[in-house]
C-alpha cells in the first residue's frame, strides 16, 4: 500500500494540495469524500448500470411519502430509451436542445417539464443530466459514444420508484482521537434511511436474529430469516413483494473510524473487531460495503498524485478543481470533465478484477461482491412495466 493509512493520506493531500485553504485537514476529508463517491459511481457504471443510475434523489420512506431522505445514488427502472445524435460544435448541450430533438423525432413528451440542467458545457459533463421530469418518471440524458464529428446521445426515462439505493459514508480522525466525532451520527443516520426505504423490514427476534417481513396490499404479509426472504423477494417475478421493494448498499471507508486493530496493529474484517457504528450500518442495510484504505490509496496514488504520463490529465483535472480562485469544479459524481471521465470509464474496465478486490462485504455474511452484482442485474432486467 502507497500510504500507511487514509488518515496518513489525508495528511499528503492537506500539505500538497489544500495547503492554501483555511482547514487544510478538512478539506482533504471531504475531498475523499468525493473520492469515495467517485470510485463507487465508476464502478457502478463498469457493471453496466449508467442508465438505471440517479443522482441525488429524494427517496419517499416505505409507507410514509410525506418524508424523503436523498441518497448519493439510486437505481431505477428504464421505462423507454432512444439515441439521437448532436454536432459536437454545438457549443453547449442544454435540456432544450435535447428536448427539442426529442420533439422532431416524434418522441411523446406529454406531461414533462423542462429542466434547465446542461450535459456538457466547455468540457466539463454533467452526469445522470436530468432534462426533465414528469408525475412518474425521469427524463435523463448521457454520452453514448464520439462518432467523429458529432456526439451520440442516449436519452433514457427512468421510473421515479428504485429498485436499489447506494450510500458512501465517510468520517476523518482528528488529532489526538481514536475515531471521528461525528462518526456514529454518520450511522444513525445512514441506518435510519436504509431502513425506512423498502419495503422489506427488519425485525428482531427475542434471540437476536435478524427476521424480515413484507407486506403485501391487502395487508397479508411474510416473515422469514432476513436473507432468506431478501433473496425471495430478489429473484421473484411476484408483482406484490417487488413494487415497493428497494435494495439498501452503504458504502463505508477509512479503517479507524469502523474497524479496531488487534493487539499486532492488524485490520481484520472481523465482527469482533467491528467498531459499534460499523455494527449499527451493518444491521441496516441490506448490503455493507467496506472501500479498503488500500483501494482509496490505490486509486488515489496511481490516478491523481503519481500518475504515468496516461493519468496526468486526471492529476491535472483534479487539482484544476481545488486551486485559489478556481472558476468550477470538474472531478465530482456530478461534474466531470469529460476526459477525464473517458479515462476513469477504461480505467475502469480494464482493471475491474482488481478494483472489486477493493470492497470488503461487511453484510451478508458470506457473500461476495459477485453475488451483489448479479443481484443488481436481476433487478435490472426485470420487467418493471408489468411489475409497477
Amino acid at each position: 500500500m502507497p500510504y500507511e493509512s487514509v488518515d496518513k493520506l489525508q495528511k499528503v493531500l492537506a500539505d500538497e494540495v489544500f495547503k492554501h485553504t483555511k482547514d487544510p485537514k478538512k478539506a482533504a476529508g471531504r475531498a475523499l469524500g468525493t473520492l469515495v463517491e467517485i470510485v463507487t459511481y465508476y464502478l457502478l457504471k463498469t457493471w453496466g448500470l449508467n442508465n438505471q443510475i440517479s443522482i441525488e434523489r429524494g427517496l419517499s420512506e416505505y409507507g410514509n411519502p410525506r418524508i424523503t431522505h436523498n441518497v448519493e445514488y439510486s437505481l431505477h427502472p428504464i421505462v423507454r430509451s432512444s439515441i439521437l445524435t448532436i454536432d459536437k460544435s454545438t457549443k453547449s448541450i442544454t435540456s432544450n436542445l435535447v428536448l427539442k430533438a426529442l420533439m422532431a423525432e416524434s418522441f411523446d413528451l406529454n406531461g414533462f417539464e423542462r429542466k434547465s440542467n446542461i450535459l456538457l458545457s466547455n468540457g466539463i459533463l454533467r452526469n445522470a443530466c436530468t432534462i426533465a421530469t414528469s408525475q412518474t418518471s425521469f427524463l435523463l440524458c448521457s454520452i453514448k459514444s464520439d462518432i467523429g464529428s458529432r456526439l451520440e446521445l442516449h436519452i433514457y426515462e427512468q421510473s421515479r420508484k428504485p429498485y436499489a439505493m447506494f450510500e458512501c459514508k465517510r468520517v476523518g480522525i482528528e488529532e489526538g482521537m481514536t475515531k471521528g466525532p461525528t462518526t456514529i451520527e454518520k450511522a444513525k443516520q445512514g441506518a435510519y434511511v436504509a431502513r425506512m426505504a423498502s419495503s422489506l423490514q427488519k425485525i428482531r427476534s427475542e434471540s437476536g436474529e435478524m427476521q424480515g417481513i413484507i407486506y403485501k396490499s391487502d395487508d397479508s404479509y411474510i416473515i422469514k430469516p432476513y436473507v432468506d426472504l431478501m433473496e425471495e423477494v430478489i429473484y421473484s417475478s411476484d408483482k406484490e413483494l417487488l413494487r415497493k421493494f428497494i435494495l439498501t448498499v452503504g458504502v463505508v471507508s477509512n479503517h479507524g473510524n469502523w474497524i479496531k486493530k488487534n493487539l499486532t496493529g492488524e485490520i481484520s474484517f472481523s465482527e469482533d473487531s467491528f467498531q459499534k457504528e460499523l455494527m449499527v450500518l451493518a444491521q441496516s442495510y441490506d448490503w455493507l460495503l467496506f472501500l479498503t484504505d488500500h483501494g482509496l490509496s490505490d486509486f488515489i496514488d496511481k490516478l491523481l498524485l503519481k500518475p504515468t504520463s496516461e493519468f496526468q490529465f486526471l492529476r491535472d483535472t483534479f487539482l484544476s478543481s481545488y486551486i485559489e480562485g478556481k472558476k468550477k469544479n470538474q472531478f465530482t459524481k456530478v461534474q466531470m470533465n469529460i476526459e477525464a471521465d473517458r479515462i476513469l470509464l477504461e480505467y475502469f474496465k480494464d482493471n475491474i478484477e482488481a478494483i472489486e478486490k477493493w470492497f470488503k462485504v461487511i453484510s451478508p455474511g458470506r457473500k461476495t461482491l459477485t453475488i451483489l452484482r448479479a443481484e443488481l442485474a436481476e433487478l435490472k432486467n426485470k420487467n418493471w412495466q408489468n411489475i409497477l
